[in-house]
């Protein structure tokens, strides 16, 4: 029955009551409002539990509560527990066989996406206002959009990651979900330690043709309801097109090294941007077999099935390639900044298409799994910051659109979510006859 309440959210619950400030807590940023962090980060007194129980047999608790919990609790928010994760950080479905998977609110049936779990289901069943997880390849993102909200990954070491268990710290970041673009900004402004600014129109909305392609959502769903959205703000000239994947093969020289692996059969495949996720999950696995072979080969976990071949696969990974990895990084990152400049957005899809089924075949998975890696290592490669957006729900599932904007930019970007957040709602409701409330 617990479970039931909670959808199988919590690996445990408590209550971090608000630091005290002089100002009073009425006028904290956050007062009043909940929150649950994901079981990858430090709260004093607590063993964090990486998603695994032979990880928190052998671990201690933390004796400190890492900064970014810190904050949140400094600007008023009441935290109400730690969420459920994928072992060690290491999927981006959300199933967990010893914790359970959290139940995805918007579709039962259907994986909550991972590796932050909980933490996007708590948000998406009224739980919490807020939450707080981790991105490293995919993990807010990803769960953002099977779950229906909102959710945030900042440019890459914006927020710290003192606390937080490492995954690949050339790719790891503090995230957070939220329901609402106001709460979600909120939020991004204390993690980040932003002061207020005036929203800035953007420059450029650019519109990959065939990143879209690469979805089994129609275009009319997703880019064109962004598209639609933008016109009516801003104007239509402000939306440009583009095929990325020829303007990366063309900007990243580096990746021809990857690209002469990819099988040319693989029509559904952007050659450039696998190539580009081959290149980020290789530096990936290294930079894991650096922060855990020890214990992995000490303590011979019992890890489920798909996480337990990722981790040995990372285990068994040779230091080769790294430098042609990190040319890859320079040059795409270079290549990013100059196509986008200070307020361009790159509107891609969030996911490559609906969540998966609960218990899919591991070999349908990875297929799916290299698929949407095309797209979401384009924000992990480059560092920048992206947010996902729900657009409610088509053939009842969710649907999801992605902005994703240059370093540094994210007060800029937080800023936009809110001004389009409305009149994309507008769009989706000349196309619904009526919205799930939970869903968006």
């Amino acid at each position: 029955m617990a479970e039931s309440l909670d959808y199988g959210a919590f690996m445990e619950k408590f209550t971090l009551q608000p630091s005290l400030s002089p100002l009073g807590h009425h006028q904290l940023p956050l007062s009043g409002l909940t929150f649950a962090v994901k079981d990858i980060f430090d709260v004093e007194g607590y063993v964090t539990g990486f998603g695994n129980p032979d990880w928190a047999r052998t671990h201690s608790a933390a004796t400190s509560t890492a900064p970014a919990v810190l904050d949140i609790l400094r600007a008023g928010a009441t935290c109400v527990g730690k969420t459920i994760m994928d072992e060690m950080a290491y999927c981006i479905y959300g199933e967990n066989k010893h914790y359970g998977t959290p139940r995805n609110p918007c579709v039962p049936d259907r994986v909550p996406g991972g590796s932050s779990s909980g933490s996007a289901v708590a948000v998406g069943a009224m739980l919490v206002d807020f939450s707080l997880g981790t991105d490293t390849g995919a993990s807010v993102r990803l769960p953002a959009s099977y779950c229906g909200i909102l959710g945030f990954r900042p440019s890459h070491d914006a927020v710290s990651t003192v606390g937080v268990l490492p995954l690949a710290q050339s790719f790891d970041t503090v995230g957070w979900f939220a329901r609402n673009p106001v709460i979600l900004n909120r939020v991004g402004r204390v993690l980040l330690h932003l002061h207020d600014m005036d929203p800035i129109r953007p420059s450029q909305i650019i519109i990959p043709e065939d990143c879209f392609r690469l979805s089994s959502v129609p275009s009319e769903r997703t880019a064109q309801v962004l598209v639609k959205s933008v016109e009516k703000l801003f104007g239509g000239q402000y939306v440009k097109h583009l095929t990325l994947g020829d303007y990366v093969k063309d900007k990243v020289p580096s990746l021809q090294h990857f690209m002469d692996k990819e099988n040319e059969e693989q029509e559904y495949y952007i050659k450039s941007l696998a190539a580009l996720s081959s290149a980020m999950r290789l530096l990936q696995r290294y930079e894991f077999k650096n922060n855990h072979a020890e214990w992995v080969t000490k303590v011979n976990p019992d890890l489920g099935p798909g996480i337990s071949e990722q981790v040995w696969e990372a285990i068994r990974t040779k230091e080769e390639n790294n430098d042609i990895c990190n040319s890859v990084r320079i040059e795409f990152r270079a290549a990013l900044t100059t196509l986008l400049g200070d307020h361009g957005i790159l509107a891609l899809p969030t996911a490559p298409g609906d969540p998966p089924l609960l218990q899919t075949d591991p070999a349908t998975l990875e297929i799916f799994g290299v698929r949407a890696f095309s797209l979401l290592s384009i924000a992990g490669v480059s560092g920048f910051c992206q947010v996902s957006i729900p657009l409610g729900m088509h053939n009842n599932l969710p649907v999801s659109i992605s902005l994703l904007a240059k370093h540094g930019s994210d007060a800029f970007l937080l800023n936009l979510v809110e001004t389009l957040y409305d009149t994309l709602k507008e769009e989706i409701a000349m196309q619904e006859n009526e919205l799930d409330p939970v869903c968006f």
